[in-house]
């Protein structure tokens, strides 16, 4: 019998300075705060069976963090982590850009995800909205 795969689980993780660094595991702390997690789109990957400590990941990063600051998002984003897109309307006289989704930021307001594309191993400056790429 085969089991299906967990779905994945998407969330932001509202942690900065200001809280302290209990809530991040020790062997994460530098890293995590230097990317700056407010706003970012979180997976939810894996939880320790204590429930004391969950796994999340952005894009290649995996950090481990204590579970009360991830808030789970019902609406899940059109591209993920690796995704390979296209730009639908490049702007005239420019090239259309061909890229895998490297970030995946989160507007609570509008329960939307903006994305930034890396392109030849380049990060580029846009954040694209959904309408605006297409999956490669």
């Amino acid at each position: 019998m085969k089991t299906r795969p967990k779905p994945v689980i998407f969330g932001l993780y509202g942690w900065s300075s200001e809280y302290g660094f209990r809530y991040i595991h020790p062997a994460n702390r530098r890293a995590f705060e230097l990317l700056e997690p407010v706003g970012k789109l979180f997976e939810k990957i894996a939880e320790d069976d204590e429930g004391e400590w969950i796994t999340i990941r952005y894009d290649e990063q995996q950090f481990l963090v204590r579970p009360e600051l991830f808030k789970e998002i019902y609406h899940k984003p059109k591209f993920s982590f690796g995704d390979s897109v296209e730009e639908t309307t490049p702007q005239p006289g420019q090239y259309r850009h061909f890229g895998l989704i490297s970030d995946v930021f989160w507007d609570e307001a509008t329960d939307t995800a903006t994305y930034q594309i890396v392109e030849r191993k380049r990060k580029l400056p846009k954040v694209f909205q959904a309408s605006e790429l297409r999956a490669d």
